[in-house]
């Protein structure tokens, strides 16, 4: 019996040591583009900026402290919030009305299906030049719109009541295409005699999508809302190209205001406490939406 279990040492061994051969290389990547980074940017929000004549050192809360005095991030955070509020219904709404469309059999329903994914498929930078020019005072295809009905244009991107919604609007139409797919390869999985029992049972077409459909999708819809969620508080490209968080931080967002303090005003410190906020408040939206959410979802 000894020697049985000497001989099969070096085997199990050797399991183990492939094992994890085979894991270091995602465990090197996962440690030094996700793990550091996160350990760095926590230690860098309780560490001053460093300068050319003083070196970074503890100031503990002070970042954070400075946070909540500071005029500009209660209104970053707060159109944060209502981009969020915004986007997010909107999007969700949008797409699952797209996939119902192009669940049922209709002519030309191929192309139907390429022309509302075919946002998804654009960088977001250039989507965000098409919409630019929709934008365009005077000239863009909404100013062009309005003055077909004999009314005034208006700015659009530069009036602080419309730039924070023309934003939401691009975004709208930029994510619902993507989330569409995923609402579409969930319906085709419903299976047919659930809704034909429904049918038959007598129930009306909103029945059905309510009692019947709606609840099938919901691992689908909560899978879709954290990404929704995590997309509404990661927005920063299409901001470069439309407002640059104007006018006067009218549509400045939370990720945009990070990068304004790391790489326009060299505040590390101060973007370092903004990023670990950022990513404290999609943790705990992400916790809600898992807690409320995920009890009142069927996975079978």
């Amino acid at each position: 019996m000894a020697s049985i279990r000497s001989a099969s040492l070096p085997a199990a061994l050797r399991d183990h040591v492939v094992a994890w051969a085979l894991l270091a290389p995602a465990l090197l990547l996962l440690g030094a583009f996700t793990l550091y980074p996160a350990l760095a940017t926590l230690l860098q929000s309780v560490m001053s900026t460093p300068t050319a004549g003083q070196p970074a050192h503890f100031v503990g809360a002070t970042q954070f402290a400075a946070m909540l005095a500071d005029p500009v991030f209660r209104r970053v955070l707060r159109n944060n919030l209502l981009y969020a509020a915004g986007s997010i219904p909107a999007a969700v709404v949008l797409a699952l009305a797209m996939a119902l469309l192009v669940n049922v059999r209709f002519p030309g329903r191929a192309l139907a299906r390429m022309a509302f994914f075919t946002p998804t498929v654009l960088p977001l930078v250039a989507a965000a030049n098409i919409w630019l020019f929709f934008y365009t005072p005077g000239y863009g295809l909404f100013d062009r719109g309005l003055h077909l009905f004999g009314l005034t244009g208006r700015n659009w991107l530069g009036d602080p009541t419309t730039a924070l919604w023309a934003v939401t609007l691009v975004a709208v139409w930029k994510q619902a295409g993507f989330f569409m797919i995923f609402y579409l390869a969930a319906l085709q999985n419903i299976p047919p005699h659930l809704v034909e029992a429904a049918r038959i049972e007598g129930a009306s077409a909103w029945q059905t999508f309510r009692r019947v459909v709606l609840p099938l999708l919901g691992p689908t819809t909560l899978f879709v809302l954290v990404n929704a969620v995590i997309g509404a508080f990661s927005l920063v490209d299409s901001l470069f190209v439309l407002t640059q968080g104007g006018p006067d931080n009218a549509s400045n967002l939370l990720l945009y205001y990070i990068y304004q303090n790391a790489f326009q005003y060299w505040d590390t410190g101060y973007a370092a406490a903004l990023t670990v906020v950022l990513v404290a408040i999609l943790a705990l939206a992400s916790l809600l939406q898992f807690v409320v959410l995920g009890r009142r979802t069927h996975y079978r």
